[in-house]
């Protein structure tokens, strides 16, 4: 085992890394959001009564507050996993621009420094290097189980 991580290459450290960081912070975040607080809960406290005096029709509320619970459980042990890392890498990204448009909604100035930057910046630092450097992947492992 240890012969095998000192053949890892940097990047490839590296992706892992960063693709299990963004997977646990979905993860765990898409766990809270589906059973302990309920994506109905969710979309009533997140989205109903926080965007009741915007443009955006109640229907679309519903459908986006309930909706993004399971999609990040989904998509978080998806990255922990490294299975179809582009898509869902791609696919958090722009969750996390709906959710900085609907942050800046209600506040002008929203400070994106928290949550917002951190799990985008590892987004695409997972989009740029995953396909060529994810040794450590599900991807790679069923890309590369029929031989050497």
């Amino acid at each position: 085992m240890i012969a095998y991580l000192k053949e890892l290459s940097g990047p490839t450290i590296a992706v892992f890394l960063a693709r299990t960081m963004l997977g646990l912070v979905f993860l765990m975040a898409g766990w809270w959001k589906v059973f302990i607080l309920t994506p109905f809960a969710h979309a009533q406290q997140f989205f109903i009564d926080g965007f009741k005096d915007q443009w955006i029709p109640e229907w679309m509320l519903w459908a986006l507050g309930t909706a993004i619970p399971p999609f990040e459980l989904i998509a978080g042990l998806a990255l922990l996993l490294g299975l179809w890392t582009r898509l869902f890498a791609a696919l958090t990204g722009l969750l996390l621009l709906v959710t900085t448009y609907g942050h800046a909604l209600q506040q002008p100035l929203f400070d994106i420094d928290g949550h917002t930057f951190t799990r985008l910046a590892l987004a695409i630092f997972v989009l740029m290097l995953a396909e060529a450097h994810d040794r450590l992947s599900l991807d790679y492992w069923l890309a590369h189980r029929g031989g050497p």
